[in-house]
């Protein structure tokens, strides 16, 4: 148990610094729809805030609320998340949308219990929503407040492991102001995303100083603790672009992979880099055809997923008429520019093929 005369220290000396000093502005902030709540929930997931914060924009615009989302063609839904990554959380999104406007009306649940229900909405989605939406008393719990929390209480457990994950919760929860939860979990969040920062903390703005821990015993590089190491995968994905006039050869993927419902050029994929030898030709990709020729191979791209690190190339190369590909279809380049391809074909679409 957390003493409380500490718990009411904590809260008003946060929310003083909430109301005097901090200024960081988002267009979400101090709304009460649920919609666009929600909304900026999913996207800033896996994202950071300034490249978010485009994102929210524009489907604010296209879609304003969850009928007009619900409504949306799916293809067009893909387009507009182009470039955020995490391709679940828009599959979610389309899924969450049709059932709050469908099933419930266009209205989203009141209960954390029922916010739960929908799908992409977790614990920490659920908090957000009901406490910035319907001042639920919720804590929310995402990484500026693990950060937080870590260094004031003197938290030595490691954050990762699902048990410790859990006492976090219980901790947020002992610590929220439940006086005005919204208030206070805005607070929070920003206090660690401006002041308490991952790398180097700006102690001497943050109200809390007096009596963290970390700050009392020097250990703000020491916490929170960390104790799983992320192993990365080295994946190597050769493409293909292969035009016939004004045409081109893609396929939508599928399977549970990265990039899923995603489009994507003729794929070889290697467990080790290739020379261009070994991809300059039709006859390396298992296609016999008269008449190719090779338009250009570009250079190398990287792309850093969490536990993934893409390496990829394309070669160009162009033939007379639109040959049978199984697995793949002909579009015209003008149908490819309403499609969903992953970021990193897009990096390589706008500066070499449309």
């Amino acid at each position: 148990m957390i003493e409380k005369q500490l718990k009411k220290w904590f809260s008003k000396h946060l929310l003083d610094w909430h109301e005097s000093v901090n200024n960081r502005s988002m267009p979400w902030k101090g709304i009460k729809d649920p919609y666009r709540i929600w909304l900026s929930e999913i996207i800033l997931q896996q994202t950071r805030v300034q490249q978010g914060m485009a994102y929210y924009q524009r489907f604010t615009e296209k879609y304003p609320d969850v009928h007009s989302l619900a409504a949306a063609n799916e293809t067009d839904v893909f387009k507009l998340w182009e470039g955020l990554g995490y391709y679940s959380r828009c599959r979610n999104l389309i899924i969450t949308a049709k059932t709050v406007s469908t099933t419930l009306n266009g209205q989203f649940p009141r209960s954390e219990e029922g916010l739960l229900t929908l799908k992409g909405i977790g614990k920490y989605t659920a908090a957000a929503i009901g406490s910035f939406a319907f001042g639920l008393p919720l804590a929310v719990v995402d990484g500026n407040v693990v950060r937080v929390l870590a260094r004031f209480l003197g938290i030595h457990d490691p954050v990762d492991q699902p048990a410790v994950k859990k006492k976090f919760e219980l901790h947020a929860a002992e610590m929220l102001g439940k006086a005005d939860p919204a208030l206070y979990n805005q607070a929070i969040m920003d206090l660690g995303a401006t002041v308490c920062k991952p790398g180097r903390p700006n102690c001497d703005a943050c109200p809390l100083s007096n009596k963290c821990h970390a700050f009392l015993h020097a250990e703000q590089d020491r916490l929170p603790v960390k104790q799983k190491k992320i192993r990365i995968r080295n994946r190597f994905l050769y493409y293909l672009v292969l035009s016939a006039g004004a045409f081109v050869a893609i396929r939508q993927r599928t399977g549970r992979d990265i990039w899923q419902h995603l489009h994507e050029f003729i794929l070889m994929e290697k467990d080790e880099s290739m020379d261009q030898s070994d991809f300059n030709k039709l006859s390396n990709w298992g296609i016999q055809v008269k008449g190719e020729k090779l338009v250009a191979i570009s250079e190398i791209y990287t792309h850093q997923l969490t536990h993934q690190k893409i390496t990829s190339q394309f070669v160009h190369i162009r033939v007379e008429n639109k040959i049978p590909i199984e697995g793949y279809h002909w579009v015209s380049k003008n149908k490819m520019k309403t499609l969903a391809f992953p970021r990193m074909i897009s990096r390589y679409l706008d500066s070499h093929f449309l």
